[in-house]
């Protein structure tokens, strides 16, 4: 499984790298500050940062981004015949009901609170990683 991260927070992805860690979760990792950038490094157009690979692709999304926020890049997603099969998980600080459906309207596999603590941060990876290590996801 390839993971795209896009997060925008140093912190938080600093988090999700020592969760990997602490974990054993050995996926490659690769990490879009936006939208935008996570959108370049789907379609194969970013020359700066590494090209994810065309297959098993698994999305974790923040929603709180400058340039392009979240929901606005599930829209693009989900509009791109190539792309709209990509599962993305939402990873997110916001509780708003407003976001949440709208996040389903744009099919999530899943909308996620970030823990407070590196504690349960790490916790909640080792879940996401038994979790995707039994979905059949596509190609």
């Amino acid at each position: 499984m390839n993971i795209l991260l896009v997060e925008d927070d140093e912190v938080d992805v600093m988090n999700v790298q020592r969760a990997f860690k602490r974990n054993n979760i050995t996926n490659p990792l690769y990490i879009a500050g936006n939208g935008l950038d996570a959108l370049a490094m789907l379609r194969g157009e970013s020359h700066v940062v590494p090209m994810l690979p065309m297959t098993r692709r698994l999305i974790l999304l923040d929603l709180n981004m400058p340039r392009m926020g979240g929901l606005e890049f599930l829209q693009e997603l989900r509009a791109d015949d190539k792309l709209r099969s990509t599962p993305v998980v939402v990873l997110t600080t916001s509780n708003q009901d407003l976001d949440r459906i709208e996040a389903y309207n744009l099919n999530v596999a899943g909308y996620i609170l970030k823990p407070v603590t590196f504690a349960n941060f790490a916790e909640l990876m080792a879940t996401l990683n038994k979790y995707w290590a039994l979905c059949e996801l596509p190609s």
